[in-house]
């Protein structure tokens, strides 16, 4: 090896060392020891009492069509012996008729069950999302109340993996997981499904554990409704999960007991987009609402007394450092390399895939040993596991575009979460 190429792979190992060691691995050895505490606990501390409290399922439609008929069947064949009352929103129903007439058609079905409810209640003029949400906690009677899209299906087990955390009454809400039912569809769906059993089942079974959750999902969270009411239910706008779980988190300072679970058994699906233009525009409407709500909309939250000391400190690392100013050192620090020194770019990018390959590989090796419930299914993502990283590495790129979208030009109002009139005459 020359000096030269000496000199360009140890200055690439000076920058990428400390950047791995002090910002990222702290993180994996947090949710990896998460990973096996849940183990262990759901291995030694079994849970006998069952607890099946009356339920009330806040479906979300909008022009789903026929598809909404997969997610109401999903919810009314549960295998679960409390009630479970299913509200399905229909949004802009006048323009969406397929959608509401193939809901209604399953009310009798429905009625013929044991404790299950349907109602479809259709809102003839458009108020997006959380309209429907807010509507919905309205009318729902149930003690536990799950937000869900229109677009999902659930596994037969879902409420009663779900519901048995509320048993515990510090538990205020509780995120499902989510699964990526379209893999086989297109590359962009492959590698969407690996990074969902990732950073969605693995990190946030290990994150849980230590209850510092960053976010219940909006297709999949579970909430107590005394609790969901108490704080006024959810805000306009997109990104509303994200709100909501930094304001229920909000009381965690002055109320310690408080908790926000994630329960890896409690399972949905849902298609990710299959082209890379639909990828594009989901990332730039969610990352972009990551700025919006960390720096703007909840800037004051990030304070011990007020989310508490761990969760302090989580939101600066895994929010602000990790989502929002990340972006900008990886942009920076490679336009840097590219101009002084193209060797150590090139160098550098290999050794940085070559790591994070590994990483990923360990880390799909935990999920598969750990959590799995389809361990013959998931191993057909083996082989999307080597592009993993260059998904990765692209898509914080595209994240510094989210973020200054936002910023700069208030991207977060570009929304088909809503129309536009509610988006800009709320709070919001």
């Amino acid at each position: 090896m020359s000096l030269w190429s000496y000199v360009s792979l140890t200055d690439m190992a000076m920058r990428f060392i400390p950047f791995v060691l002090f910002f990222e691995l702290p993180i994996y050895v947090l949710i990896a020891a998460g990973v096996v505490r849940y183990v262990v606990r759901r291995t030694w501390l079994v849970n006998s009492a069952r607890h099946t409290p009356a339920v009330s399922a806040i479906v979300t439609a909008y022009s789903e069509g026929e598809a909404v008929r997969m997610t109401i069947r999903s919810l009314a064949y549960q295998i679960y012996d409390g009630h479970i009352e299913i509200l399905v929103m229909v949004d802009g129903a006048e323009r969406n008729r397929s959608t509401l007439e193939h809901a209604e058609a399953l009310c009798s079905e429905v009625a013929a069950l044991q404790n299950r409810h349907l109602r479809v209640v259709p809102k003839w003029q458009r108020g997006g999302r959380v309209s429907s949400l807010n509507t919905g906690l309205a009318l729902a009677t149930g003690e536990i109340v799950m937000a869900l899209d229109a677009d999902t299906s659930f596994d037969n087990d879902m409420v009663a993996c779900a519901t048995q955390h509320f048993y515990d009454p510090r538990v205020v809400s509780v995120a499902g997981n989510l699964r990526v039912r379209n893999g086989a569809k297109s590359l962009i769906a492959a590698l969407q499904r690996a990074e969902y059993m990732l950073s969605i089942s693995l990190a946030k079974t290990g994150l849980s554990q230590f209850n510092i959750l960053n976010n219940v999902s909006g297709a999949f969270g579970i909430f107590r409704a005394s609790f969901l009411r108490q704080i006024g239910g959810w805000n306009t706008g997109t990104a509303e999960d994200l709100d909501l779980t930094l304001r229920m988190k909000q009381y965690f300072g002055r109320h310690k007991e408080l908790r926000i679970r994630f329960e890896p058994r409690a399972i949905g699906h849902t298609d990710a987009p299959a082209t890379l233009r639909g990828l594009l525009d989901q990332r730039l409407r969610w990352d972009g609402d990551l700025f919006y709500q960390y720096i703007r909309a909840h800037g004051r939250a990030f304070s011990p007394k007020v989310v508490g000391t761990l969760n302090f400190w989580t939101m600066i690392w895994t929010g602000l450092i990790w989502q929002i100013a990340f972006p900008a050192l990886i942009f920076l620090s490679t336009i840097v390399l590219l101009i002084t020194n193209p060797l150590a770019l090139v160098g550098g990018l290999t050794i940085l895939y070559v790591y994070y390959v590994v990483n990923a590989g360990l880390f799909y090796t935990l999920y598969i040993a750990c959590l799995s419930e389809r361990r013959i299914a998931d191993l057909e993502i083996i082989p999307v596991l080597l592009l993993l990283p260059i998904y990765a590495f692209f898509s914080r790129l595209w994240a510094l575009v989210a973020v200054m979208s936002s910023a700069l030009f208030n991207g977060q109002l570009d929304s088909n979460m809503a129309p536009w009139w509610v988006l800009r005459k709320a709070r919001y």
